[in-house]
């Protein structure tokens, strides 16, 4: 009676193995089969027989072993400066970790650190400093606290005059009334 058709069929395709294709050598890693991995955060690092003149600006932690003259700006991020770092610059960041020797102003929103081998010609400003037995330090220090939730904005005026230190080598030399 009635023939019923069919709709026409895809054809069927076999996968031929493509005669460029190399199966991975033992110790190779096959990244086109692999799942997408979560990046890991390595430090960034300035190696020691790099030399930068300018401004280094970031949004990661770096490790200075090398020399920097300029400008280093790292407002939210670790700035460590390694044993061989030589650094003749104006420095921002979260926090500084010196074990180098630094000619310049330091400014730090958490703190600054100045390790035994460290060394530091300039003046610190930051809520914490650290100074270890050993290092080497002069300049002044300015430990401003962070503003307190709800506190008024502007700090209150102290009766007495601030007092300023000058440090050499951790040790205190004299202190001036300004």
């Amino acid at each position: 009676m009635w023939k019923r058709e069919d709709p026409p069929r895809p054809p069927v395709v076999t996968p031929t193995p493509e005669p460029f294709a190399q199966a991975p050598s033992p110790g190779r890693v096959d990244h086109t089969r692999e799942e997408p991995r979560l990046m890991r955060e390595e430090p960034t690092s300035i190696g020691k027989s790099i030399v930068i003149s300018g401004e280094v600006r970031g949004s990661e932690d770096l490790t200075i072993e090398g020399r920097v003259e300029g400008k280093i700006d790292l407002r939210d991020h670790v700035l460590t400066i390694g044993t061989n770092g030589r650094i003749t610059a104006q420095v921002c960041a979260k926090s500084i970790v010196v074990l180098g020797h630094v000619t310049g102003n330091l400014v730090a929103t958490d703190k600054v650190e100045i390790r035994e081998s460290g060394s530091v010609e300039g003046d610190v400003v930051a809520p914490r400093v650290a100074l270890a037995d050993g290092s080497h330090f002069r300049g002044s220090i300015d430990m401003q606290r962070k503003e307190m939730p709800g506190a008024p904005e502007a700090m209150p005026a102290v009766s007495e005059p601030a007092a300023e230190m000058r440090l050499n080598a951790g040790v205190t030399d004299e202190l001036v009334r300004v």
